[in-house]
């Protein structure tokens, strides 16, 4: 186990000891009512450490209490570390942010975009637009994901089996080309949706390293 230790008056980083007290109150109300299982928290400046808090339980059967070195699942916060990871490739120069994604992935040569129909018989057009690395980062691709329910194209990825998760056996370069087959929901860079498009991201960066991603990310 790593402590995380105090050594700092929160006052002199510009906090109020008593409004960080209600920090933890807060949270346990989430444990005691069964919203979570268990929670940690902290707060910094200038890279010092200036409160901190936990509550419940890592393992809530066994009632294991939470303790500064929990490992958590940490959802789409991988998305911003994937993001810090395609910028260090940039800032090797192994590609340019304007560069086409199918210039990298070539299924995407054949991508159209949804104007109509339904997700059995969809109307699509052209794309006007080339999908590029910024709009993967910025997530105005026109990808999307099967489990918003939302629109037609979210019906077409269920159909291909990526609901919540990938489909059965496909790795991320299969799921890519899978998603890849599908229209987008409009030209790039015209709207905003949050979708794989940072899963797409991931793939790239494997070409870019020559890795798997979550090699790279070690």
């Amino acid at each position: 186990m790593s402590d995380l230790v105090i050594g700092v008056d929160p006052r002199a980083y510009g906090f109020d000891p008593e409004r960080l007290a209600r920090v933890a109150p807060h949270f346990d109300a989430y444990v005691n009512d069964g919203r979570l299982a268990g929670w940690l928290a902290t707060v910094a400046r200038g890279g010092d450490l200036v409160w901190k808090g936990s509550g419940g339980y890592r393992d809530r059967e066994r009632e294991l209490p939470v303790i500064d070195d929990t490992i958590w699942r940490i959802y789409s916060m991988t998305k911003p570390i994937t993001c810090v990871a395609a910028m260090m490739l940039y800032e090797e120069g192994l590609f340019d942010l304007n560069d086409p994604v199918a210039k990298w992935i070539p299924s995407f040569n054949e991508t159209r975009v949804f104007v109509g129909g339904t997700s059995v018989k969809p109307i699509t057009e052209p794309i006007t637009e080339p999908l590029r690395v910024h709009h993967l980062l910025s997530h105005t691709s026109g990808l999307t994901y099967g489990f918003q329910y939302v629109h037609p194209v979210d019906a077409i990825y269920r159909a291909k089996g990526y609901d919540f998760g990938y489909a059965k056996g496909a790795d991320l370069a299969q799921a890519v080309d899978d998603w890849a087959s599908a229209p987008l929901l409009f030209q790039p860079g015209s709207h905003w949706n949050y979708s794989v498009s940072i899963d797409v991201l991931g793939r790239l960066i494997e070409l870019w390293s020559g890795q798997r991603l979550d090699d790279f990310f070690r």
